[in-house]
């Protein structure tokens, strides 16, 4: 097999990096610099800054950052988070909502171009690799090779027996350590704050104005359906810790502060010059949530979907409801089981009680289990139940890309990109981080607190599908009546109707999708949209995005009294729609197991084929150049005709 692309050590030191310690925390260090010429943006005003926050801890935590100033100037500031557990944001950066998008410009020749409905169209833009060994983040750095038939780096770099030189890339990488990352959403959550704090107390030309309606935005996707309830009620949770620091004494000793969050990597000293972090909005885009609320939507996902689709029999749909709902050994009550044993043994969520571990991940694994049977017994498309078998949508381009010596030297790295970390996934397997509770009422919580909350979920997924989204959306609702039995969410949120999401087409308003919103919480369904929102609706999402975070009707994006709004129309989001065809799918060497069919993978090892800008061919006349223009217009053409398959985690084994 041909490899015109190259494996490759990464720069043995960073080069240009300025390094210097963050003025709220001594033991918070951030080493930064102003990449050039690697993400092309709409302007050439716009700031960019990559860079790493190392933060304190129990082991070496280097988490990787890039941000891109906003096109307009704006007081707006997002955090953007993919999910897993394990998988690195430039993800979303380069296949979803970032600024730019990697086109092919030749054979052995990547570039970028400018994203159309890039995020930054509204808002400055940090995109975070994490937990620590996600992405650019990284441990020690170490010396190792990668097989690409697995997806695991290894200390070891002799190339087994059998394997193609292409397929086993040496190069350097994190440590592998299990024992090196957070083990649970809270343990990562701190990470993520002293990032967030390392940044801003260094760029405070980024710090939003208090006074403003547009603060700090945090949005999440599919994994990130834990990480956004946990990491935005952490953000409050220090907010509440710096206000109790400027009482008088007196009134401090009057307060509790027994319950207050902590994690494994720990504030020791400095914190005296933190500042508040003001949270305006929270977006959850197709996350998984809740297991014990969504778990049952599943099987009506699987038999009464939208789009006409049956994956399974009502024989096998029934056997799954009572594999669910079965006492004791069923999903649902072992699901409560971990929960009582976490409340009981583990209330911080440390992942440090064993017991608490075997329970949540037993739990954890029976319920991933009996929810995914659907899939391996169809062999539908976990992220797209219109599509079967392997496909390459979004784009991977990326993955060449971000390993490419030109792009490693210019952000500063020392280690190769690593786009799913399966030491996280084990890590947070291992303690059974899915199955424990609480999200919901976080979720109520930081509602309460006046957080906007905005639930997204594309109608054609199944792994954290928008029916589960709608019971989601729901139960937070109903959660506000536990904290306040005068709030008015648990009714008039289920009682508000389904009114159409308008966007701009050329000719004529687009109806492409339908929200329910009351107050400050929305939920979206976003009609011929996989798992990944942005990658398949651009113009949808951003402007779902952009409502939310200005605090507008997500329907039309008309300015409206928050405090007494609710959408009208219909009670019910079951618009039908026919399913896209099938298309044909590129095969990507850095991502496998998603995008190659078996008898690809055998003709690899075979050492048959070529391969070009990270694709696999047959035959090299197989390959021809797509233009940014020409592969901007094919996106657009066929984004509800393509669907994608496997970057997010394994979450059904």
């Amino acid at each position: 097999m041909v490899a015109i692309h190259e494996a490759q050590f990464p720069p043995y030191q960073a080069v240009g990096l300025k390094t210097v310690t963050s003025p709220s925390n001594p033991n918070i260090k951030i080493s930064y610099k102003e990449p050039k010429d690697i993400c092309t943006t709409a302007s050439k005003r716009q700031k960019q800054y990559t860079g790493w926050v190392t933060v304190p801890g129990e082991y070496p935590t280097h988490l990787f950052f890039w941000f891109v100033g906003a096109r307009e100037p704006t007081s707006a500031l997002t955090m953007m988070l993919n999910g897993g557990p394990g998988a690195s944001s430039m993800f979303g950066l380069f296949a979803e909502n970032g600024p730019c998008q990697v086109i092919e410009k030749g054979a052995n020749r990547l570039e970028t171009a400018a994203r159309e409905w890039g995020w930054d169209r509204a808002s400055n833009m940090l995109f975070v690799d994490q937990p620590n060994q996600v992405g650019f983040s990284y441990d020690p750095p170490t010396n190792g090779s990668l097989d690409l038939t697995t997806g695991m780096s290894s200390p070891d770099m002799h190339l087994p027996d059998g394997l193609p030189p292409s397929l086993f890339l040496n190069g350097t990488f994190s440590s592998s350590n299990i024992q090196n990352t957070a083990n649970t959403t809270q343990n990562a959550a701190m990470a993520v704050y002293h990032l967030l704090h390392g940044f801003l107390s260094t760029s405070p030309e980024y710090v939003p104005d208090k006074n403003s309606p547009l603060g700090v935005n945090l949005f999440t996707e599919s994994y990130g359906g834990h990480y956004g309830p946990v990491f935005a009620d952490t953000w409050q949770r220090e907010n509440d810790k710096l206000q109790k620091r400027a009482m008088p004494l007196s009134r401090r000793q009057q307060d509790d502060d027994a319950n207050s969050i902590q994690s494994r990597p720990s504030s020791k000293g400095g914190g005296g010059g933190n500042r508040e972090i003001k949270l305006s909005s929270l977006g959850i885009m197709n996350g998984c949530i809740d297991d014990l609320v969504q778990g049952s939507r599943y099987v009506e996902m699987a038999i009464n979907n939208t789009y006409g689709i049956k994956l399974i029999d009502q024989a096998t749909a029934d056997a799954i409801t009572s594999g669910f709902n079965t006492p004791e050994t069923g999903c649902k009550d072992l699901m409560l089981a971990c929960r009582q044993a976490q409340a009981a043994l583990d209330p911080l969520d440390q992942g440090a009680d064993e017991t608490v571990n075997q329970v949540c991940a037993y739990a954890s694994l029976t319920c991933q289990q009996l929810l995914g049977s659907v899939l391996a017994a169809t062999g539908a498309n976990a992220y797209d139940i219109a599509h079967t078998g392997p496909d390459a949508f979004p784009d991977y381009h990326y993955l060449e890309y971000l390993n490419s010596r030109r792009v490693q030297e210019q952000i500063g790295s020392v280690v190769n990109y690593t786009d799913v970390s399966p030491v996280v996934y084990q890590a947070f397997f291992q303690t059974g981080d899915r199955a424990r509770g609480g999200l919901i009422g976080k979720l109520a919580s930081l509602l309460q607190r006046g957080v906007r909350i905005g639930l997204v979920y594309g109608d054609r997924d199944y792994i954290c599908n928008w029916m589960g989204g709608e019971a989601a959306s729901l139960a937070i609702a109903d959660a506000m009546g536990d904290l306040d039995p005068k709030s008015p969410y648990p009714t008039k949120f289920a009682q508000a109707g389904y009114a159409n999401i308008q966007t701009n087409g050329r000719r004529e308003v687009v109806v492409s999708g339908v929200v329910r919103q009351f107050g400050n919480l929305s939920f979206s369904r976003i009609y011929q949209a996989g798992h990944y929102v942005p990658a398949y609706q651009p113009e949808t999402a951003f402007r779902v995005f952009e409502r939310i975070i200005g605090g507008n009707s997500v329907a039309t994006g008309a300015r409206v009294n928050l405090g007494d709004f609710a959408t009208q129309g219909a009670k019910k989001a079951d618009k039908q729609l026919k399913p896209p065809k099938e298309v044909t799918a590129k095969c990507f060497l850095r991502n496998l197991g998603a995008t190659c069919t078996q008898e690809q993978v055998m003709a690899m090892l075979k050492g048959e084929g070529v391969v070009i800008n990270g694709v696999w061919y047959k035959e090299r006349k197989d390959w021809s150049l797509v233009t940014a223009r020409s592969q901007t217009a094919v996106a657009e053409e066929s984004k509800t005709k393509r669907s994608l398959l496997g970057r997010a985690a394994k979450w059904f084994e």
